[in-house]
């Protein structure tokens, strides 16, 4: 299904939509392909987790906005693919996320949040991502992704990532310690100097 794309900056391109059936998960992801990759380039793909509250609602406590905004761009100027994929909250749902943004105005951090629910502090799993490139034809590809953890499952699943190419860095002054949690505890190449202490 082709799609025209219009952000609230004014950025528009045209998109093909892609569902699919029958993924190890069950779940509701979609593909969003964008330009023509070429073809002596691996394409550029971008797994982004759902995020109602800062894709649709515009909340500065995370950079998945942003990160959304600049990914179709980016990608559709190179050619490939933004896998749009139902894990609100690194997994563990929206209510969840809500529960775990109450604890961290207490002063823990995401993932000790997640912990302090009970949780896991990552419950993403990308066997359908995997899934759905293959079902594309692709089976090597750049990351677009500051997450260590993408890249590698990715290659546990058998694809081919060539490179992981790291987004921008958006911060606000309420994602500081969000951002910072990611590049300490999890390993995300966010570089810490451009992340101002809070």
């Amino acid at each position: 299904m082709t799609v025209p794309l219009r952000f609230g900056d004014g950025y528009t391109v045209t998109s093909d939509l892609v569902t699919f059936h029958g993924l190890t998960d069950g779940l509701e992801h979609v593909a969003v392909v964008l330009g023509e990759p070429a073809a002596d380039r691996a394409p550029l793909v971008r797994l982004h987790s759902e995020c109602l509250t800062g894709d649709v609602l515009g909340s500065a406590r995370c950079d998945c906005g942003p990160q959304l905004r600049e990914a179709v761009e980016r990608i559709a100027d190179r050619g490939g693919v933004l896998l749009y994929l139902r894990q609100e909250g690194r997994g563990i749902g929206l209510y969840n996320k809500l529960d775990a943004y109450a604890l961290q105005d207490q002063g823990l951090d995401t993932y000790e949040a997640n912990a302090a629910l009970g949780l896991p502090e990552d419950a993403r799993d990308y066997t359908a991502a995997a899934q759905m490139l293959r079902v594309l034809g692709i089976d090597t590809l750049d990351l677009l992704s500051n997450n260590p953890d993408k890249a590698s499952q990715l290659r546990a699943l058998g694809l081919t990532v060539t490179e992981r190419v790291p987004t921008g860095v958006f911060t606000t002054a309420h994602n500081v310690r969000y951002l910072r949690a990611k590049a300490v505890h999890t390993r995300h190449t966010l570089p810490l100097t451009e992340l101002p202490a809070r």
